[in-house]
């Protein structure tokens, strides 16, 4: 365990390094090489905060090359206990709009060929339960802080996960939105079901950035990276401001659930 620890990790773009006051930088170790950056950890309103940039500090990581394991191991090394994890995400259904946030409390995973997304890898077996992905103490304060920061939030939904770099055809995102899915993300998985095996609370807060490819409502264009990056800088700042108001709601000590999936996980808990 490193001497500097932290009760709370957010992942999430290098913009949001300024909500830290008081922040030192902690280079972690992890049996799964190094994580996509140094660890930022610093104070929101008094709580320890540990802050870690899931594509690197300069967004070199595609989301297939991300060291999943790596990232969550290092927040839990730390201490973390509760996990946030703000991500962009792509709307499936027309009253679902660009700037809208969405606080998942479904999943589906369509990824396939990346690193591998489990602790249980060799050595040490388990089965964790997920039938539940996202941690059902987290969400409604997540939804509470949006709304107190006059943030459109929408609670609940299901987000599909692709392994990504490309945008989904015409034909996958039509498949998507008839299956009722509400968003589509590219990190979804395996960083939320990672953070279950080690017991670790965790809630996805996704910020919608456009409209899926040929969604009703978007003229039937198709999604570029400008667009996308475009809404990200224009709503950093309104993602802090639901980071800050909601980090000071956390409860110190979990009553969800997530921490008892397993009885005895990977690091030792």
């Amino acid at each position: 365990m490193s001497p500097v620890s932290a009760e709370v990790g957010v992942f999430g773009g290098s913009g949001f390094y300024s909500f830290l006051d008081d922040v030192v930088e902690v280079s972690v170790h992890t049996p799964y090489g190094p994580p996509s950056a140094p660890v930022a950890v610093g104070t929101v309103d008094g709580r320890r905060v540990a802050f870690l940039p899931r594509h690197g500090v300069h967004h070199e990581l595609p989301p297939h090359r991300v060291d999943f394991r790596a990232n969550v191991w290092a927040m839990g090394s730390l201490g973390v206990r509760r996990l946030l994890g703000p991500c962009a995400v792509g709307s499936l259904q027309p009253d679902i709009h660009p700037g809208d946030f969405v606080v998942c409390d479904q999943l589906v995973d369509r990824t396939y060929g990346r690193s591998a997304d489990t602790f249980f890898d060799g050595g040490v077996v388990g089965h964790v339960s997920f039938a539940d992905p996202y941690c059902p103490e987290l969400r409604p304060l997540a939804v509470s802080a949006a709304r107190s920061s006059g943030i459109t939030v929408h609670e609940g939904g299901t987000v599909v996960v692709v392994r990504g770099p490309r945008f989904s055809t015409r034909a996958e995102s039509s498949s998507y939105r008839r299956e009722g899915w509400h968003v589509i993300n590219m990190t979804q998985y395996p960083e939320a079901y990672l953070a279950r095996e080690l017991g670790i609370c965790y809630s996805g807060i996704g910020l919608v950035t456009d409209y899926d490819t040929g969604v009703s409502g978007s003229d039937g264009e198709a999604v570029t990276m400008a667009d996308v990056f475009a809404v990200l800088r224009a709503n950093v700042d309104r993602t802090r401001a639901l980071l800050a108001r909601l980090i000071p709601l956390i409860p110190s000590t979990p009553s969800c659930s997530c921490a008892s999936a397993l009885d005895q996980g990977p690091l030792g808990r």
